[in-house]
């Protein structure tokens, strides 16, 4: 996936059996509307197992996830 806000590209990308890998210039925020972080790069959860979500802490190696072929 990627967006294109004023002019500044932030790609998504799903990594091999990890987490989602995000490039580009981003604010994180919280439910709350409070930012989490600010950076230019970051490896969010996809497998639901990390006890620092949105962060990946990669507990999907210890937990054997593997994404899917869909």
């Amino acid at each position: 996936m990627t967006i294109d806000a004023d002019a500044q590209t932030v790609t998504i990308t799903p990594t091999a059996n990890g987490p989602y890998e995000v490039k580009g210039t981003v604010r994180i925020l919280a439910p709350d509307g409070t930012t989490i972080r600010e950076t230019s790069r970051a490896y969010l959860c996809r497998c639901g197992h990390s006890k620092n979500k949105p962060f990946c802490d990669s507990s999907h190696r210890r937990a054997d996830w593997h994404d899917t072929d869909e």
